[in-house]
């Protein structure tokens, strides 16, 4: 693959900081839980193989993906490390999983008596998926438990190693939901408990949870967002109970400088009209690198100073409006720090009005990650 950069826009990746983010989570954790690093989404955009390799030597145990495609990709990269696929895989995909040695996801049984009907190199791992509350996928009801773990009892093509739940509200304030899930998965637990007498791990707690209850969790954690350095809420950022880096930054180059009259226009729509003479500073990322159009009037930074989108965001390319004429070439950042101002994620996540999650994820594969390790 060629890695040569043509356009002066890219985003950095800093390693390091995914390093000291699982530093810090580990040193939260009881000496008997592990971290699972989740790498779905590409990393949450921020590029599955290198973080995944970071996440292993920095003391995560196992990695998280949310499809089979995604996984695949990992052990193309040479990975050998455990990985668990959340999102559902048909019957019919199971034996490329079981190849490659690849955990799924497993809470149906009609999906259990369809994998048995299979030649499968070897026994495929799962983990058992409980719905305490989330509503997406997982078995629900002690009957469902215990229809489904008789038939892992009965097969001879899997091999049950763990069992999870997901939280909802793990990072509000209001804390009663979340308890009422840990009471439901503590009653499933009892339950299967009675019924299996074989070893599970179990993971119950995300990003959130583990942050702010980390004596409650059990063999493992999974890391997601925060692994990243973004905190799940603005509840978790105000508590402040864990030391993030962020890992993700966005730039790009001024490639033209113009002075515009009162009374010009920019951009399609003509929805800017300088009221004064402008210095405008055109740059080449669009709404097909993920610089949406709804972040028209968001600042950007230029010599350390906060610098606004002017006019429509069109599909390569965004124009700015200086404070002054500065040279092509002249370095942008959209996302991190130049001197003592910062975008974060999340001001750019207010502005659109959805979470820090997004941010990174929105930002295309048009867009060439440069991974910085430490210092150099």
């Amino acid at each position: 693959m060629n890695n040569t950069i043509y356009r002066p826009t890219w985003a950095e990746v800093d390693l390091a900081a995914i390093a000291h983010n699982i530093s810090q989570m580990a040193g939260k954790l009881p000496g008997h839980c592990n971290v699972i690093a989740v790498v779905k989404a590409n990393a949450y955009g921020h590029g599955a193989v290198e973080v995944a390799e970071t996440a292993l030597q920095s003391g995560a145990d196992m990695l998280a993906v949310a499809l089979l495609e995604e996984a695949l990709t990992l052990r193309g990269a040479g990975i050998v490390a455990p990985i668990l696929v959340f999102g559902s895989v048909a019957p019919q995909d199971v034996p490329v999983a079981a190849r490659h040695d690849l955990t799924l996801t497993c809470f149906q049984t009609e999906w259990i008596r369809d994998v048995n009907q299979l030649s499968l190199p070897s026994p495929v791992k799962v983990h058992m998926k409980w719905d305490t509350g989330m509503g997406r996928v997982g078995l629900r009801t002690k009957e469902e438990l215990n229809d489904i773990t008789e038939a892992l009892r009965a097969s001879k093509s899997i091999n049950l190693t763990g069992i999870y739940t997901h939280f909802a509200t793990a990072d509000e304030a209001d804390l009663e939901y979340f308890e009422l899930q840990q009471d439901r998965f503590k009653q499933l637990w009892q339950t299967f408990k009675s019924i299996w007498d074989k070893p599970v791990s179990i993971h119950i707690g995300n990003s959130a949870a583990a942050i702010r209850f980390p004596e409650r969790m059990y063999d493992y954690m999974r890391f997601g967002i925060s692994m990243y350095g973004l905190y799940p809420s603005d509840v978790l950022k105000a508590e402040q109970a864990i030391d993030l880096q962020p890992a993700f930054s966005l730039h790009s180059r001024l490639i033209h400088v113009k002075r515009i009259e009162p009374g010009e226009s920019i951009s399609y729509g003509a929805t800017y009209t300088a009221a004064d003479d402008d210095y405008i500073g055109t740059i080449p990322i669009g709404y097909a690198d993920g610089l949406i159009r709804k972040l028209q009037g968001m600042d950007v930074l230029v010599n350390g100073k906060r610098m606004p989108i002017v006019g429509r965001i069109t599909m390569d390319q965004t124009m700015i409006k200086l404070d002054q004429h500065y040279a092509t070439g002249t370095k942008v950042t959209l996302i991190g720090q130049q001197g003592s101002e910062s975008i974060e994620a999340d001001e750019i996540a207010a502005k659109l009005d959805t979470i820090n999650y997004e941010i990174p994820c929105m930002i295309s594969e048009r867009v060439p990650r440069q991974y910085k390790r430490g210092d150099t």
